[in-house]
C-alpha cells in the first residue's frame, strides 16, 4: 500500500524511487561481475549488504570498496554448491540481521555440446547453478516467511533461446526460471516476491577470460563478434543489470512477481 500511495498519489516522492533504505541483502557471487555491481548500487540506494562468493579474498575486496565509500557490507565465503556450508553461513547473518532481499547471482558457465559435455561437467554446472539457488532459497525462506521478502534469480536468455555450444548452461538457466516461477507462486501467501533476469551477454571478467583462453590472438575481433550478436551491437554492462535488479528488489515494484525478466539488446525480438 505505501509503495501504491507513492506512485500514484505523492508524485513529489516519487523523484526519488528505488530506494532500498533500512533493507539487508544477500547478493552471491558479488566478488566480481554483475554481482558485485549489483552490491555497490544496492548499497548506494540505503541497503545493507552481504556479500557472498566463493572466492573469499575477492569478497572481501568488493565489501572493502563499498565501506570506504561510507557504505555497510560484510564478506563471507561460501560455495553455494555446499549445502551444509550455506546452511551454516544463512544461520549465522540471519543471528545478526534479518534477511529481507536475496539475489542468487551465483554461478559458472560452460561451453559444449551434448556430445561434448561430460557428465563431469554436467555435474558441476547443475550442483552450482541450480542446486546454488535451492539451497539459498531454503536457507532464507525461514525468516522470509514471517516478515515478507524478494528473492531475485539470475538466469540467461540460453534458457530460454537456443544458444549454439551451451547444453549444460542453457540447462541450468532454464531450471532457474522455473525454481522462480514455482517459488513465486507457493510463497505468495507470505508476502515474497520472486523474480528472475535473463541477460544477454554481459562484458564481465569471466568474457575476458573466456576470450584469452579460447582466442589469445583474436580477442579484439571475437570480442567485436560476441558483441553484434545483440542487435543493440554491444554487451550489456554489469551495472545495467543492477539497475533492473534494484527496480525489481524495491517497493516500487512490489506487484512484479513470477516473471522472466530479458535484459538482452534485442536478442529475442529484434535478431534477423
Amino acid at each position: 500500500m505505501e509503495a501504491r500511495r507513492i506512485l500514484l498519489s505523492d508524485p513529489e516522492r516519487s523523484a526519488n524511487l528505488f530506494r532500498l533504505d533500512g533493507k539487508v541483502a544477500v547478493v552471491t557471487g558479488a566478488g566480481s561481475g554483475i554481482g558485485k555491481a549489483i552490491a555497490r548500487l544496492f548499497v548506494a540506494s540505503g541497503a545493507e549488504v552481504w556479500i557472498l562468493d566463493l572466492d573469499g579474498e575477492a569478497a572481501q575486496r568488493a565489501a572493502s570498496q563499498i565501506t570506504e565509500t561510507g557504505g555497510t557490507a560484510t564478506a563471507l565465503r561460501c560455495d553455494v554448491a555446499n549445502e551444509t556450508e550455506v546452511r551454516e553461513v544463512f544461520q549465522n547473518l540471519l543471528q545478526a540481521k534479518p534477511v529481507n532481499i536475496l539475489v542468487n547471482n551465483a554461478g559458472v558457465s560452460h561451453i559444449g555440446n551434448l556430445e561434448s559435455t561430460t557428465s563431469v561437467d554436467f555435474t558441476r554446472i547443475f550442483a552450482v547453478n541450480v542446486k546454488g539457488i535451492f539451497h539459498c532459497m531454503q536457507a532464507a525462506l525461514p525468516a522470509m516467511k514471517g516478515n515478507g521478502g524478494v528473492i531475485l534469480n539470475m538466469a540467461s536468455i540460453a534458457g530460454s533461446a537456443g544458444l549454439a555450444d551451451r547444453f549444460a548452461y542453457s540447462m541450468s538457466k532454464g531450471a532457474v526460471r522455473a525454481m522462480t516461477l514455482s517459488v513465486a507462486k507457493d510463497y505468495l501467501k507470505y508476502k515474497i516476491r520472486c523474480n528472475c533476469i535473463s541477460p544477454a551477454r554481459v562484458h564481465t571478467p569471466f568474457v575476458d577470460g573466456y576470450l584469452q583462453e579460447y582466442y589469445p590472438n583474436r580477442k579484439e575481433e571475437m570480442f567485436r563478434a560476441l558483441s553484434a550478436s545483440q542487435p543493440i551491437g554491444r554487451m550489456a554492462q554489469p551495472v545495467e543489470v543492477a539497475f533492473l535488479a534494484l527496480f525489481l528488489c524495491s517497493d516500487q515494484a512490489a506487484f512484479l512477481t513470477g516473471v522472466d525478466y530479458p535484459l538482452d539488446g534485442g536478442f529475442f525480438n529484434l535478431r534477423d
